[in-house]
């Protein structure tokens, strides 16, 4: 990811927000998500991408994705009744939750998605009313000590599991059309990625062996963007990945379920200074948003952002803090920065995943105000870009 793509505003833009709109403010730039999206296109060209809704459930990017020819992956009724309102085309996605309720399953197929995924033998006796309508995805549990996130603790069968639960679906009559997995989010190398492919590349030769007729492999997500540490472009990342996929039976459709890769560099924060207090021979600074707002991710997402202020000068040891009552609510314990006035402006970069989507309303606080710029069809936005 290019450093100056998470910038995408002038601090002059940035001031400007601060002062007409109400803070705190959360950027989103469409713009960068087309440019995301071109970029993981171009380094695994033959995948399809389902967006993973759950990262940032917002309209205008899904509006974006879809205009793209993208598809959707779903996990809740919620996230299905967004693409109904949108009027998204049902056949483009995918149910990826491996456990589902039967309102689940229901609300999905009346939406129109026959698509789901499970991990187990009893989420697989729940299709058996249901197996001339769907086609199911067998999620492969796979371990990763590089993910920041590991996935696969909480779903997916082990491979020595896979070949039994595929012939109770042949028993049952349900159709399962093919693997999938998810290394983890956040994946710092595509090690995990490359082995889990040349195992489900074996457990679908051999169902092919035992009369299957699996033709798709899901490789799920994990691909990493640059918060505090540099990655490797994505290109260079996915080479070992688009070698191992040349193993795959002929005729397989491969897709992925990108989520951070696409949005996290397209938002950032703005956040203003609301107290200031000496605490411990440091000065501790009162952000009108923490980890109850848009820096939620710092719990839920391990993740760790770049954090700069407009100021200019010499930096000091300080900690900025949220608005709320609790404790807990710490933005970055040790930080440089110049030394802030009460109505400063703080910028949290690289801000799209898993921070509007986990953010609450705890203490009554109001959310970050979500600033669209270059979204579809809308050009209002355009004079903030740098």
């Amino acid at each position: 990811m290019s450093a100056l793509r998470s910038r995408f505003l002038s601090d002059s833009a940035i001031r400007e927000i601060a002062e007409t709109h109400r803070a705190p403010v959360l950027a989103l730039d469409c713009e960068v998500v087309r440019q995301q999206y071109a970029d993981l296109q171009q380094a695994l060209p033959e995948v399809g991408f389902y967006y993973a809704i759950k990262c940032f459930p917002n309209t205008d990017i899904v509006r974006t994705l879809n205009a793209l020819g993208a598809g959707f992956d779903v996990a809740t009724s919620g996230e299905i009744e967004m693409l109904r309102e949108l009027h998204i085309n049902p056949r483009a996605c995918i149910h990826t939750h491996p456990i589902k309720s039967r309102r689940d399953i229901h609300d999905a197929l009346r939406f129109g998605c026959t698509t789901f995924v499970v991990d187990n033998r009893d989420e697989l006796l729940k299709f058996r009313s249901f197996g001339h309508r769907v086609g199911l995805i067998l999620r492969v549990g796979f371990r990763s000590a590089d993910a920041k996130v590991d996935l696969s603790r909480k779903f997916g069968c082990t491979p020595e599991e896979a070949p039994q639960l595929l012939a109770l679906a042949r028993d049952l009559g349900i159709r399962v059309k093919g693997l999938s997995f998810h290394v983890g989010s956040q994946s710092a190398k595509p090690d995990t990625h490359v082995a889990a492919i040349q195992r489900c590349v074996a457990i679908m030769r051999e169902e092919h062996a035992q009369g299957g007729d699996m033709n798709l492999l899901d490789i799920g997500g994990g691909f990493p963007v640059s918060y505090l540490e540099p990655v490797p472009h994505i290109v260079e990342y996915c080479k070992p990945i688009r070698e191992a996929l040349k193993a795959i039976p002929e005729g397989t459709e491969v897709i992925a379920e990108p989520g951070r890769f696409l949005v996290a560099p397209a938002a950032m924060s703005i956040a203003k200074v609301i107290g200031k207090a000496r605490r411990d021979g440091r000065w501790w600074y009162y952000l009108d948003d923490g980890v109850y707002g848009c820096y939620s991710g710092l719990i839920y997402d391990h993740a760790q952002y770049p954090i700069r202020s407009l100021k200019q000068g010499p930096t000091i040891d300080c900690t900025l803090v949220g608005p709320t009552c609790d404790s807990i609510d710490v933005v970055a314990e040790s930080i440089q920065l110049p030394e802030l006035e009460i109505g400063d402006v703080v910028v949290g970069e690289v801000m799209g995943a898993y921070t509007a989507a986990t953010a609450t309303d705890f203490n009554s606080l109001p959310r970050s105000e979500i600033l669209v710029l270059n979204a579809p069809e809308q050009a209002e936005a355009v004079m903030y870009i740098a």
